[in-house]
């Protein structure tokens, strides 16, 4: 069986992409449209638009915003 080397930043995308989806899960939750309210938070960097619920705008402002970004454009080349 062979070793697998991970490098950081794709463990960190990994990360990165997990806590999207739970933030999209917690907007959808709460009534909100997780893709309008995700982009307002991207292009205008306030965490307002992220609901509290279920530590969502905890998690996504754990990563810098072009961090995010970064993740959803590579996700959408791929």
């Amino acid at each position: 069986m062979m070793t697998e080397v991970y490098q950081v930043s794709d463990f960190q995308e990994g990360m990165v992409e997990e806590t999207i989806k739970e933030v999209a899960e917690a907007l959808q939750e709460k009534g909100y449209d997780p893709i309008s309210q995700i982009v307002g938070y991207l292009i205008s960097g306030d965490p307002g638009y992220i609901s509290s619920h279920k530590d969502a705008r905890l998690k996504i402002t754990r990563y810098e915003r072009i961090k995010v970004m970064e993740v959803l454009v590579k996700k959408f080349l791929e």
